[in-house]
């Protein structure tokens, strides 16, 4: 898919953070695009901003809910007769720090908005992408952390993106196996660290999963963060959202699977995990806690 003029576009998780960046950068690519986010407030304060940009509403949805994906794919293809472009991109994280002081809530409310969300979205959207025989683009939102090295300070959550990163690699063969005129992709949202309010996804989080006991620690913004690296002299280098945004779009014209900054980098990564254990060794990763 070269052009994205006149072209529809569903994002989750578009009324802030990575997905309002593609929210973004598809309309100014001239697509439709209906915002998908369980923020009510958020969500329509971001489609009145956005609405002078380009054609663009927005939609309540939560997607741990298949009768919510449902309904969004039946009301993108009752409005508009096709979605071209799907952007699974709602996630959450739960900062448990190491992994046995995590709880079962935890894990259940992570993998029910990144796992189970991905596939509502996929299961709601694909069977009619695929009916419609239009051209259509995939694209599940993972991270680095899990889906290629699993970083020591945040079990749950790296272990949904490794999960989330198997589900686009399955449904990319499996559309392109089946001779579909869908494809998928991955991205990897990269290039440095990311203002986005995933460190604050606890505003979110339903009461009957809250946590069974209280954090060691309260989850800082990323303004806290930044003001703590400061006062520590550590200098740490942020991406742009929307320039994240448009390399994505690029990725998706060149019909690429992996989405994001530094691939090359991403796949060195996963050689040396790769040969690491190829010689039955543990793959090394040292970090800090935040």
């Amino acid at each position: 898919m070269k052009d994205f003029a006149g072209r529809i576009a569903v994002v989750t998780g578009g009324a802030s953070g990575v997905g309002r960046g593609l929210v973004e950068a598809l309309l100014d690519a001239g697509a439709r695009v209906v915002v998908a986010d369980i923020e009510e407030p958020a969500l329509d304060a971001s489609v009145r901003e956005l609405e002078a940009r380009g054609e663009v509403s927005g939609v309540v949805t939560d997607v741990t809910s298949f009768e919510a994906c449902d309904a969004l794919a039946r009301h993108v293809f009752d409005a508009y007769g096709a979605c071209h472009l799907l952007f699974s991109n709602a996630g959450v994280a739960a900062g448990s720090g190491r992994f046995w002081l995590s709880t079962p809530r935890d894990w259940e409310w992570v993998h029910a908005v990144n796992v189970r969300g991905t596939a509502h979205v996929i299961q709601a959207f694909v069977p009619r992408m695929i009916a419609s025989g239009e051209e259509g683009r995939v694209v599940i939102t993972s991270s680095g952390d899990g889906g290629i090295t699993p970083l020591p300070f945040a079990g749950v959550y790296a272990a949904s993106n490794a999960a989330r990163s198997a589900m686009a690699e399955m449904l990319a063969n499996q559309l392109l196996n089946d001779g579909t005129r869908l494809r998928a992709s991955v991205f990897y949202p990269s290039g440095g660290m990311l203002r986005t309010g995933l460190n604050e996804a606890e505003r979110n989080r339903p009461p009957e999963l809250e946590r069974e006991r209280p954090r060691e620690s309260p989850p800082l913004s990323w303004g806290e963060l930044e003001r703590r690296w400061k006062a520590e002299g550590r200098d740490v280098q942020f991406q742009d959202l929307y320039e994240l945004a448009q390399q994505v779009l690029e990725g998706i014209r060149q019909d690429r699977f992996v989405l994001g900054f530094d691939v090359e980098r991403m796949g060195e990564q996963m050689m040396e995990r790769a040969r690491a254990i190829g010689r039955g060794e543990l793959p090394r990763v040292e970090m800090d806690l935040m």
